[in-house]
């Protein structure tokens, strides 16, 4: 079962329930609905408010796994966006156990695609110095008739997997704020959004200009 605002997709074999606020069909009304069924796993498209996150905070804590979404910047910064919402930090370390952000970014036209060399304005944006582009490769789109002159054709994804450990749960507790948190999770092997995204350009399939544009800097 999902609750949905709205239901996009059609799924089959899937309960999807659309939110409907004015017949008073809430996301916190559907949860509690769902959680008398006993299910084993729950997925709640999207936390808005303290109530609907409160509510997927005790069916995590009643051993439900309950999948949902938040708009952050960042991974990290999904603590911050729970605590604004009123939920205690003991809460948020006794139920999340993997917080994954992603970003979507256009995809080089494969049609026009040609290698250039960066600017040093453009690398500054990346907060890259001139040496870096040593041995590195960087592309863009020239524009042709196949992305109307764009550059671009299509989207691809960058993500950002946060694994919430032992060292990051004392943290919370201490009230780290969302830097010292992304701090903690590179130590222990997170790849951040920003180099996710150099990934993706190194690979010839964004641009630098996309991925300023879609991440934050570390």
């Amino acid at each position: 079962m999902t609750t949905e605002d709205p239901v996009e997709y059609d799924i089959d074999g899937i309960i999807q329930m659309p939110i409907d606020a004015d017949i008073g069909n809430t996301f916190a009304q559907c949860l509690r609905s769902i959680l008398r069924q006993d299910p084993d796993i729950i997925l709640v498209g999207e936390i808005r408010d303290r109530e609907t996150a409160e509510i997927a905070v005790q069916a995590s804590l009643t051993g439900h796994l309950v999948f949902s979404t938040l708009h952050t910047n960042d991974a990290p910064s999904t603590i911050t966006r729970l605590k604004d919402m009123g939920i205690p930090s003991f809460l948020i370390t006794a139920t999340v156990e993997a917080i994954l952000a992603q970003r979507l970014v256009r995809t080089i036209c494969s049609d026009c695609r040609e290698q250039y060399t960066p600017t040093p304005d453009q690398l500054a944006e990346l907060e890259l110095g001139a040496d870096y582009i040593a041995g590195k490769m960087f592309y863009r789109g020239r524009g042709c008739v196949t992305c109307n002159n764009t550059g671009y054709k299509g989207r691809t994804a960058i993500h950002e997997f946060m694994l919430i450990n032992d060292e990051i749960r004392a943290l919370i507790n201490h009230g780290a704020s969302a830097a010292e948190l992304r701090d903690a999770a590179s130590r222990n092997g997170m790849v951040t959004l920003r180099e996710a995204g150099l990934a993706k350009i190194h690979a010839g399939k964004t641009t630098i200009d996309e991925v300023v544009r879609e991440t934050v800097i570390d």
